[in-house]
């Protein structure tokens, strides 16, 4: 392959430097111009593909709002790319047009987040950038970057549990992002709950392809979300080799790093390749190429599911039903809970997949049978709810008996059947017919929802079913929550 010149490379743009760019629906306007101006104010200017991937970043709805801001900016991009560089000129440029801007800027390492600082603070210190900067703090732990109109930009470490407590953040930068636990997102998120930001908050993941032993679920599920096309609210830019790539292709190095060798020297490459343990390292690392196991994780492990496994259900208890309708309407799966002095006990009943609307009728006439001795049917999903939800009233089933449930109860759920795992406070049935269960346990992990750490199920195989999980984990809320007690007389009025 001949290399292209400095400005042909500087003039390729994003879609012919990136492998994914998953852009976010109903976008109308970009926020880009402004902040692009006065990045050429410091003296700064990006290549075309840094152009593109800034619009996006930037990029705005209808009613103003960044259209990534649920779902924030994730970019999965080789070392030596620049990517800091980039991310840092937007930041400042935000920091000097919007007064009273918060920002966190965090990486896993202190080494990480000092050596970024340091950068920063050279930045700041340069005649054109200057005049908007007030002060920087260096002293007493604190690294912070003050600007006249009142904005801040704050660094820290996440190992050393930076970024707890704040409140009304802004812009969140979540640099090693591959080594980002959810405990730490947790923590971190819940502060853009209350921004100022008039667009709404910005969230920005960068790192590279995590290695087999980080704690990279919320990076990995971020990606994983984005590739299968299931969301709408977020961008996803990955820059990579080709899967195959031999570690000294130089061409296929040049495919991967979009700076390279414009404005990534070849030593600089050639420095990396050496000090970099391996070639599995390299390929992750500068190469930006994905490990092939990343697929197929589960959230609940098989440790934790066999410790609540049971031979036998208890023989009394409370009873509720969980439905759960796949997104699209196509699978459904019942599930049972009984509470009992001993905790929740959960089994599948059922899982079918297909056209439902035979099977709605044939599954409320189940349902409309056993209503009477049952606390709660909880239903939920978007397609097929109010169709069952209708037919178990056309069947003389007590609306107070039904119930449908809403997005942040479904969340509650996920979370709550979870935890139950984790405590062992709920068992299931280990017994061959509860093999559909199993599985769908065995491939479902979290999907993260929103920015404030709310979690849905998702499988993580093509063909893999959800429905299972989702449905033991409605029925067991549905145990958990209900005050309803089946047999009242006030219930059969």
């Amino acid at each position: 392959m001949q290399l292209m010149s400095p400005m042909q490379r500087s003039m390729r743009k994003l879609s012919e430097v990136a492998r994914h760019v998953v852009v976010p629906s109903g976008i109308t306007s970009t926020g880009w111009p402004a902040v692009e101006a006065r990045i050429k104010d410091f003296g700064d200017e990006f290549d075309e593909w840094q152009r593109g991937t800034s619009k996006l970043i930037l990029a705005k709805r209808e009613n103003g709002d960044y259209a990534a801001t649920v779902g924030g900016i994730t970019l999965s991009i080789p070392r030596q790319v620049a990517k800091t560089y980039m991310i840092s000129r937007i930041v400042f440029a935000l920091c000097t047009l919007f007064p009273n801007l918060t920002v966190l800027w965090t990486a896993h390492r202190t080494r990480t987040a000092t050596k970024t600082f340091a950068s920063l603070r050279g930045f700041a210190g340069r005649k054109t950038v200057a005049p908007y900067v007030r002060t920087v703090r260096a002293v007493n732990g604190e690294q912070e970057i003050h600007f006249t109109n009142g904005s801040v930009i704050m660094f820290g470490a996440r190992e050393g549990g930076f970024g707890r407590g704040f409140d009304e953040v802004d812009v969140e930068v979540f640099d090693e992002a591959q080594i980002l636990t959810e405990k730490a997102l947790e923590d971190m998120v819940a502060a853009t709950n209350q921004s100022r930001f008039p667009a709404g908050a910005l969230l920005f993941f960068m790192g590279t392809p995590p290695r087999p032993s980080d704690p990279s679920e919320a990076f990995k599920l971020r990606r994983r979300e984005a590739l299968s096309g299931e969301t709408e609210d977020a961008v996803y830019i990955e820059c990579s080799a080709d899967e195959d790539a031999e570690p000294d292709d130089r061409e296929q190095w040049a495919i991967a790093n979009p700076s390279y060798p414009h404005r990534t020297p070849l030593r600089s490459m050639l420095r990396l390749r050496k000090n970099l343990p391996s070639d599995e390292s390299w390929k992750r690392e500068a190469l930006g190429i994905w490990d092939s196991d990343q697929q197929g994780s589960r959230l609940i492990t098989d440790d934790e599911w066999r410790a609540t496994g049971v031979e036998a259900a208890p023989a009394d208890g409370i009873r509720s039903f969980g439905v759960a309708f796949s997104f699209d309407g196509s699978r459904v799966s019942v599930a049972g809970a009984a509470k009992h002095d001993g905790g929740i006990h959960v089994e599948l009943v059922d899982a079918q997949s297909g056209q439902m609307a035979s099977g709605i009728a044939s599954l409320a006439d189940w349902l409309a049978e056993r209503w009477r001795k049952t606390a709660m049917v909880a239903i939920s999903g978007r397609a097929g709810t109010d169709a069952l939800r209708s037919a178990l009233l056309e069947r003389g089933v007590s609306k107070s008996a039904v119930h449908v449930v809403s997005t942040p109860e479904y969340f509650a759920s996920s979370s709550m059947f979870y935890d139950a795992v984790k405590d062992k406070t709920v068992t299931h049935l280990a017994t061959e017919g509860q093999a559909v269960l199993d599985q769908s346990v065995a491939v479902s992990d979290k999907k993260m929802r929103g920015t404030t750490g709310t979690w849905g199920w998702t499988v993580t195989v093509p063909g893999g079913d959800e429905t299972p999980v989702e449905a033991v984990s409605v029925a067991y809320w549905a145990a958990r929550t209900t005050k309803r007690v089946p047999g009242r007389k006030q219930e059969l009025i």
